[in-house]
């Protein structure tokens, strides 16, 4: 299924998903930025023609803002309206209609969907901070909020839910509980060379075997941020909309942009060192006793 999507991976993680989905639990995926974690939850959504609502977390996250929030602009309207026509019974029950509710991706998770129940993305969980992690247990756990205002609203099927963290602080445990978990790794050779395939099939097969060889071994390397899968597909389209056959040190200092993200990992591959991380990775290609 996740192949049809042009999604490659390993059978460990197609085994946790499929239980996931035949289970209806929560999935846990933890793992370095662009390992892909956020694009598993669109290839589930593509191949099984539900719906994807992403939350994307954040610093100062609150309940409110991950599940609803009333137009007030709207409401001051109604309610100058309601004066102009002296209608006091509106003023008093109208303004807390579901006209007047603004639907965010939590609240629109728990709504009924063309398909089936769409699959709720919960994207870097890791930057919220615990009391909305505590919120997220509840509505995990029973699939409703409540509105004070309309009361509770339930899910009439429980959607698909993928939470992912880059690791950047950990997670409660009683979080992790309620999810089936998965660490979500940099991929092998073999395998980053078929995600490459799958994602910028127009690479030539020795060109492919340079990219995913140089970035592994610059993975190797002590930088502030290690590209991950993302970056290498990235890099391979920046190579091949420059027409780029093979890779030459001049090619890679022009190119960094596309892989490395902080000006300090940038800085160290100048000069020769650009030169000897290719060379390494081109002797990695080579096989023993050639």
């Amino acid at each position: 299924m996740l192949a049809a999507q042009s999604y490659v991976c390993g059978r460990p993680l197609a085994t946790v998903l499929f239980l996931a989905l035949r289970l209806g639990r929560p999935l846990f995926l933890e793992g370095e930025a662009g390992t892909g974690k956020t694009e598993i939850a669109k290839a589930i959504a593509a191949a099984l023609g539900r719906r994807l609502i992403r939350l994307q977390c954040y610093e100062g996250l609150d309940a409110a803002s991950a599940v609803y929030e009333w137009n007030f602009a709207a409401q001051m309207v109604a309610i100058r309206a309601a004066e102009a026509a002296q209608d006091a019974q509106h003023l008093r029950t109208g303004l807390f209609g579901p006209e007047f509710l603004i639907e965010r991706p939590l609240l629109q998770a728990m709504r009924p969907q063309d398909g089936g129940a769409p699959v709720l993305l919960i994207d870097e969980i890791d930057r919220t901070d615990e009391p909305f992690e505590a919120f997220l247990l509840e509505a995990l756990s029973d699939f409703q909020v409540t509105i004070p205002e309309l009361g509770t609203i339930k899910a009439p099927e429980a959607p698909i839910v993928i939470l992912t963290s880059n690791r950047t602080r950990e997670v409660h445990d009683a979080l992790k509980r309620r999810c089936l978990y998965h660490w979500v790794d940099y991929p092998g050779f073999e395998r980053e060379i078929e995600i490459l395939h799958a994602r910028a099939p127009d690479a030539s097969e020795a060109l492919s075997r340079e990219v995913v060889a140089f970035v592994q071994r610059l993975r190797s390397e002590d930088l502030f941020k290690k590209p991950g899968v993302a970056e290498t597909i990235d890099w391979a389209k920046c190579l091949l909309a420059l027409d780029v056959l093979t890779l030459s040190p001049e090619v890679i200092a022009d190119t960094l942009g596309a892989i490395l993200k902080y000006q300090d990992d940038i800085a160290r591959l100048q000069g020769t060192e650009a030169k000897r991380l290719l060379d390494e990775a081109r002797r990695s290609l080579v096989p023993a006793g050639t």
